[in-house]
């Protein structure tokens, strides 16, 4: 991680208006956080409160996804509610939802019509590659049956502009931004793991909307921290923190998976008062990133991916950043749980883990900081492994 430097940002000029930030190069402006809906399913009035909580707050855009059980049911509903009570963002909802790839045409174009009338609209305004996670999905959407059923809602007006969420490589991710096919992307954006902050760099200088992806919880569970975490952020929370260093990088909105209202209160704070960072805020990243380097000392990881590629297929980087986390942050429960996922999601997270390491060494070398990696790798087995968690959805 390192410091963000200055730079000028969007104030909260007009009272009552919340900060917002164009999508896209010809796209909607959204607020700087987005609701994200997979979480507030219990019934379709946790939605209805978590969405009248988020238009309250100053927040116009809301992303959703078939693949999120219920979600677009409730949000439908949710949203007549609203219309009807006169509660609405002065410009008008802003919709993002979702297409799981490898969808046949027909398929395809059957679930765009489903997603229409659950939410009850005539036109999504962005609708994204749901897991564009490996090169076959890249294809599909780019020459194959996702192609065609892009082009055909483009043509009936049903969707504005198209994007893709990815789980995937930088190096995918970084094929897909520069393909020119996509106006946005969502991506895992965090203050903790901030290696993939220059492809929203490449993104944002394309004109492209980027999206963080649940930057609290995916960013390291931020919304409960431990002890240690919130020591090294004071006076700031970690999550408050999160949240403006993100948007000091420019990106344009930050995904917020509430579960009740109250899960929008930091958001809030912030648009009600948007502004670039101020000093104590500047120290407080300075000092977290110096307590983590001198927590971990040489077992530090770079996150460069120069050890890459291991024989035995191993992800290197993805277990030392676990292992930054644990060690730099006392994140046991958050680096627990992402541990004991791997192989268990499929294409959205790894399918190895540290114990496929056979000290082969040919990483070591490779290292510019000479990690004992193999040593490392056995350390975070041992203690991370443990009982496999259910992933969210899915």
């Amino acid at each position: 991680m390192t410091t963000p430097s200055i730079k000028l940002t969007q104030k909260n000029e007009s009272k009552g208006i919340a900060p917002r930030r164009t999508f896209g190069c010809n796209g909607p402006s959204v607020s700087v956080f987005t609701l994200g809906t997979m979480r507030a399913l219990n019934s379709s009035e946790q939605m209805y409160k978590v969405v009248k909580a988020a238009v309250l707050a100053g927040i116009n855009h809301l992303e959703t996804a078939p693949a999120y059980g219920p979600a677009e049911k409730f949000l439908g509903s949710t949203l007549r509610r609203l219309k009807a009570e006169g509660k609405e963002p002065r410009e008008g909802w802003v919709i993002t939802s979702k297409l799981l790839p490898g969808l046949t045409f027909s398929e395809g174009k059957k679930q765009i019509k489903c997603i229409l009338n659950r939410l009850g609209i005539p036109k999504i305004d962005n609708l994204a590659v749901h897991g564009l996670n490996l090169k076959e999905h890249l294809d599909w959407a780019s020459k194959g049956e996702g192609a065609d059923i892009l082009k055909w809602a483009k043509g009936e007006d049903l969707i504005g502009q198209v994007g893709f969420s990815s789980h995937g490589s930088i190096a995918l991710i970084q094929t897909a931004i520069e393909s020119n096919l996509f106006q946005f992307c969502s991506l895992h954006l965090h203050l903790l793991d901030a290696k993939r902050i220059p492809l929203s760099k490449i993104a944002l200088d394309k004109g492209m909307g980027v999206m963080a992806i649940s930057p609290a919880d995916k960013g390291g569970r931020l919304q409960d921290p431990s002890k240690t975490l919130i020591s090294d952020c004071e006076p700031i929370t970690p999550l408050e923190l999160a949240y403006k260093f993100l948007l000091e990088e420019g990106i344009s909105t930050l995904t917020i998976g509430a579960f009740e209202p109250k899960d929008l209160d930091i958001p809030k704070k912030i648009l009600e008062d948007y502004c670039s960072l101020n000093e104590i805020e500047k120290q407080s990243l300075s000092k977290l990133q110096k307590n983590r380097e001198l927590r971990l000392g040489t077992n530090l990881c770079s996150q460069c991916e120069a050890c890459l590629p291991c024989p035995k297929g191993v992800p290197i980087p993805d277990l030392l950043h676990l292992n930054n986390l644990l060690v730099g942050h006392d994140l046991q429960a958050f680096t627990k749980e992402r541990y004991n996922l791997i192989g268990k999601a499929g294409h959205w997270w790894q399918t190895k883990n540290a114990s496929a390491c056979e000290n082969c060494q040919e990483c070591i070398p490779r290292c510019p900081n000479q990690l004992k990696i193999p040593k490392l790798l056995k350390d975070i087995h041992h203690q991370l492994a443990d009982k496999p968690r259910k992933r969210l959805w899915g």
